[in-house]
C-alpha cells in the first residue's frame, strides 16, 4: 500500500472511508475475543504504534495516518479492548487490563522488532504500563494529552447525557456540545466529521466507570521506564488547565525524558484539531536520536 492511496486531508467522510479501505485488518487474541488492528505502510522499515483515547477508536487518528506513512513509517493502530471493534477484557476493565492484550498482540504484529509507541489520554495510560511491562518492545514513549500525571485535576467539565435522550437531534447536540467541551478548544473545529467520529465512537464504549484517570498512576510509572520519553499536549486542553507544570515535571521523573511540546490553541483532541503542527513535532520527536 502506497502514501499516494491515503486521502492528503480528512475532511470527510470519504476521506475516513478510503483511509479503512486503505488499512490492513490483524486480529489478535483478547481473552477469548479478539483485539482488532489497522495497520497502513507496509513495507516501511520504522514502525509507530498509535492507541487511541477512551470512549475512542483507530479514528481518534485520522489526521496523521497519511503523514506518518509519508514520512516512511509502518503505522499499526487497535481499538483497545471494549471499544471499537474489539472484544472486551476477560478481566477488569481499566488501563491496567489492556496492557497484556496490547504487548501480546505487538509480539505477533512486531515480528522481534521493536516500535516506537505513541498514547492518547486513556491510550497513554495503557502505552506507559505497556512501555515499563515489555521494555524491549517500545523504544520510545510519546504521550499524547496524558491523565494521571498529578492528582485528580482541577478541571471541571460540564457535559451532557446523551444516553438519557429520545431525541435525535438532542443526542447529536449532546455530543457537539461534549466534543465542544472536552475535546476540542475551537468552535470551528466542531465540524459534522467531528461529531460523527465522536458519536459513532462513544456508541462503542462498553468500558464504563474507568477509575485510573483520576489517580496519579502515570506519574508513579515515570521511574520505571527505560525508553526516552515525550510529551505532546494542547495548550488548551480543558482535561488538564493549570496542570502544564505540574506534567512536565511528572515526565521529569522518567530518566530519559526528553520533552514537553505544548501545541497553542489546541484542546484535547490535539492530533486532530492542530494535525498539521502536531504531525510535524510527532515526525520530528520520531526522526531523533534516542541515544544518550
Amino acid at each position: 500500500m502506497k502514501s499516494n492511496c491515503l486521502p492528503k486531508r480528512v475532511l470527510r467522510h470519504q476521506d475516513v472511508a478510503q483511509l479503512y479501505a486503505a488499512a490492513r485488518h490483524i486480529t489478535t487474541p483478547c481473552g477469548k475475543g479478539r483485539l482488532v488492528w489497522k495497520t497502513w505502510g507496509e513495507g516501511n522499515d520504522s514502525i509507530v504504534v498509535l492507541l487511541h483515547g477512551g470512549s475512542g477508536s483507530w479514528v481518534h487518528w485520522v489526521r496523521n495516518i497519511a503523514e506518518l506513512v509519508r514520512c516512511g513509517y509502518q503505522v499499526h493502530i487497535p481499538d483497545l479492548p471494549g471499544f471499537g471493534a474489539s472484544s472486551l477484557p476477560p478481566v477488569g476493565f481499566d488501563a491496567d487490563a489492556h496492557v497484556e492484550w496490547i504487548l501480546l498482540g505487538l509480539e505477533k504484529l512486531l515480528d522481534s522488532k521493536s516500535c516506537s509507541l505513541v498514547g492518547f489520554s486513556f491510550g497513554a495510560m495503557v502505552a506507559a504500563l505497556a512501555a515499563a511491562q515489555g521494555p524491549a518492545i517500545v523504544d520510545r514513549l510519546v504521550l499524547v494529552g496524558a491523565p494521571a500525571l498529578v492528582a485528580a485535576g482541577r478541571s471541571r467539565v460540564n457535559i451532557k447525557d446523551w444516553r438519557a435522550l429520545a431525541d435525535e437531534e438532542q443526542v447529536r447536540q449532546a455530543h457537539r456540545h461534549n466534543l465542544r467541551t472536552i475535546m476540542l478548544a475551537r468552535d470551528e473545529s466542531v465540524s459534522d466529521l467531528a461529531v460523527d467520529l465522536f458519536r459513532a465512537d462513544a456508541a462503542l464504549d462498553r468500558i464504563p466507570q474507568r477509575r485510573l484517570f483520576k489517580t496519579d498512576i502515570l506519574s508513579r510509572q515515570m521511574p520505571f521506564l527505560q525508553c526516552p520519553v515525550w510529551g505532546i499536549w494542547g495548550g488548551e486542553d480543558a482535561l488538564h488547565r493549570g496542570d502544564m507544570e505540574a506534567i512536565r515535571k511528572s515526565l521529569a521523573k522518567a530518566t530519559k525524558f526528553k520533552e514537553l511540546v505544548v501545541i497553542a490553541d489546541a484542546g484535547h483532541w490535539v492530533q486532530f484539531e492542530s494535525s498539521e503542527r502536531f504531525n510535524q513535532v510527532l515526525c520530528s520527536i520520531l526522526q531523533s536520536s534516542i541515544q544518550g
